[in-house]
């Protein structure tokens, strides 16, 4: 075969994907898409180094085999010029992360821009990680939980003292106690180690509360 076929197949292939990837794909929510992520962050790694490996951890097993194609693809077409290398470096970031998510059993939406505001939590993790303690975090999460708790408890309680006055009253109390109850499950569920990845929870969380 050609050598310059080699490179023709894959730079034809990666355009195409990427023109698919900019154009359908809406906003995402979630760490692992944002282009200062810890995914991303192995991927730069992985391009600079010119070795696959630091991605491989991101994924699941059955996707290995397709992310070292992307990879190579992307190292072949990088070499084409600045312009190609940026696409070929955006197009091994979408792969990547759309796989680490697949196998997370979570959606993949596109790419968040670096420094997007992801909340304390996150942020949190991420510190208590490369600091090397997580007392900072767990105050956080505590003092949050302990006041979301009390809130809806109160909110609940109070219109509880009403429920019977009126049709309308009482819908207001269920209102507020389904809302006390389903923030209490979900913090259980969380605890037990039943949350999934990201959008996956809120889409699980959203589906509970439709069942009630």
């Amino acid at each position: 075969m050609n050598p310059k076929a080699k490179i023709v197949l894959p730079t034809a292939l990666l355009l195409s994907a990427l023109f698919v990837s900019f154009t359908i794909q809406p906003a995402v929510h979630a760490h692992c898409d944002t282009l200062d992520g810890p995914v991303i962050i192995s991927a730069k790694t992985a391009l600079e180094r010119g070795t696959v490996f630091p991605v491989l951890k991101w994924v699941k097993k059955e996707y290995e085999e397709e992310i070292i194609s992307a990879f190579g693809q992307t190292l072949a077409v990088r070499k084409l010029g600045p312009e190609a290398k940026r696409l070929a470096d955006t197009y091994f970031f979408e792969t990547l992360v759309r796989l680490h998510r697949a196998g997370e059993g979570a959606p993949y939406d596109g790419l968040k821009p670096a420094g997007t505001d992801l909340g304390p939590a996150v942020k949190g993790a991420d510190e208590a990680l490369q600091k090397g303690t997580v007392e900072p975090l767990v105050k956080l999460i505590t003092e949050e939980v302990a006041s979301g708790i009390r809130k809806r408890y109160r909110e609940a309680l109070e219109r509880k003292k009403h429920a019977e006055d009126s049709p309308q009253a009482g819908r207001a109390f269920v209102e507020a106690y389904v809302e006390f109850v389903h923030y209490v499950e979900r913090l259980d569920l969380d605890v037990r180690g039943h949350a999934g990845h990201h959008g996956a929870t809120e889409r699980t969380h959203m589906k509970q509360s439709q069942d009630h």
